[in-house]
């Protein structure tokens, strides 16, 4: 078989370019430290690295995501401290202001002092992120989540709504709290609230409500307890309506001067002369009125109103006394509300931190499943190069000889 000389020049070639294309590729693994620089090199390896990577990306997106809760997060916590100790400041002051030697002075000093507290409470509503998103007004977080009204008297003007991040696989996190839920809201184990009504003339006088049968058919209605003269006897009387269904609880009963009054599964006793005609309230702390600032504001009016010395005085003293006791147990609701919320965000913070660690964990994973998949094994590698150094340089020798192996040179 003849084989012509081009044939043997373009195969020795040929061989070289090949030798020297496998060393060149050998060079770049060296170089760059990894086995597979394209997917035909491997391409289940290539495939598998794809998916891996695409994994890591989507890991590290979840690690950002937790990073912005937590800090969205430690703001709300560092605000809510702050109230949590403003509402505590408001208890002191109103305990101070139920003193009954207090003069007409010393309270409007108190309002004034209870006024300052209020603007507080106001600003901590209103507090941002330092970049303008203000932390409570739901998704509403470029508009400022409370407002004055014409009366002096604060309005939500925020949403319901929370702002979710992804900060897992399948967990959506709430971000934040809105303002309803902070500063217009109580826990639902709250109870009671008793309230009296600005236009009792008697001087009754209720004590704290306390539950003591929550298993009541009829615990959780409102209900209206009205004193009136007995006709017949001239005895002062009190019945109950029950607000919810508009039925009479049970028959008129005497009044005893502090005796106990049991009702719908909870108990409080009234002290002092009611007058004929005297209204009193007992209502679950959702229906009445769960807002700090309308609260506070109530309290601030009536201790601005002078109590004027003269037959009336008896009867203003114990409205505001009632006064003080409502907004004592509306803020001690408050504060429960706030302490449960940041018991919740005290614990989304540490949900984060267990999520991070399995975060961490995870691309760890995908970084040491990453590693097997493409690095370069370099004590194999540089075997690899020597011998593809030996044979291209074997090619170059043979394609010498084969060059010199020329009849002409014999001519």
């Amino acid at each position: 078989m003849r084989v012509a000389t081009s044939t043997l020049y373009h195969q020795g070639l040929a061989s070289m370019n090949n030798q020297q294309s496998s060393l060149l590729h050998v060079q770049q693994q060296l170089g760059t430290g990894r086995r597979v620089l394209n997917p035909s090199d491997d391409p289940v390896a290539a495939t598998r690295a794809l998916g891996v990577s695409q994994a890591g990306a989507v890991n590290s997106q979840y690690t950002t995501s937790r990073k912005q809760a937590n800090t969205s997060l430690g703001l709300e916590e560092n605000t809510l401290q702050t109230v949590t100790t403003t509402i505590q400041n408001i208890q002191t002051l109103l305990v101070n202001a139920g003193n009954g030697t207090l003069s007409d002075n010393d309270r409007a000093s108190l309002a004034t002092t209870l006024q300052g507290q209020y603007d507080q409470l106001l600003g901590l509503g209103n507090a941002d992120d330092g970049n303008g998103n203000y932390l409570f007004a739901g998704l509403q977080s470029s508009t400022a989540p409370f407002a004055k009204n014409a009366a002096g008297g604060a309005v939500y003007q925020g949403d319901m709504g929370h702002q979710l991040l992804q900060v897992d696989v399948s967990r959506q996190m709430e971000a934040g709290n809105n303002g309803a839920e902070v500063f217009m809201s109580v826990t639902g184990n709250a109870g009671y609230v008793l309230k009296g009504n600005a236009a009792n003339t008697g001087t009754g006088t209720y004590s704290a409500i306390s539950v003591t049968d929550p298993s009541n058919p009829l615990y959780g209605h409102s209900l209206t307890l009205t004193f009136q003269t007995d006709v017949g006897t001239g005895n002062m009387q009190y019945s109950i309506m029950d607000n919810t269904t508009g039925a009479a609880v049970g028959a008129p009963t005497d009044y005893a001067d502090g005796a106990a009054i049991n009702v719908a599964g909870v108990s409080f006793s009234v002290k002092g002369t009611p007058a004929n005609g005297d209204i009193m309230t007992a209502q679950p702390a959702q229906q009445a009125g769960a807002d700090v600032f309308a609260n506070l504001k109530a309290v601030i009016s009536a201790l601005k109103a002078p109590i004027n010395a003269g037959t009336n005085q008896a009867a203003a003293n114990a409205n505001l006394q009632n006064v003080i006791a409502t907004g004592i147990r509306q803020f001690g609701n408050s504060l429960d509300n706030v302490l449960t919320v940041r018991s919740s965000v005290g614990s989304r913070m540490q949900e984060l931190d267990a999520l991070d660690t399995i975060g961490e964990n995870r691309a760890l994973s995908n970084s040491q499943t990453l590693s097997n998949l493409q690095d370069l094994d370099y004590a194999a590698a540089i075997t690899e190069y020597y011998q593809r150094q030996t044979a291209l340089q074997g090619a170059q020798q043979s394609f010498m000889q084969i060059q010199g192996m020329n009849l002409f040179k014999y001519l």
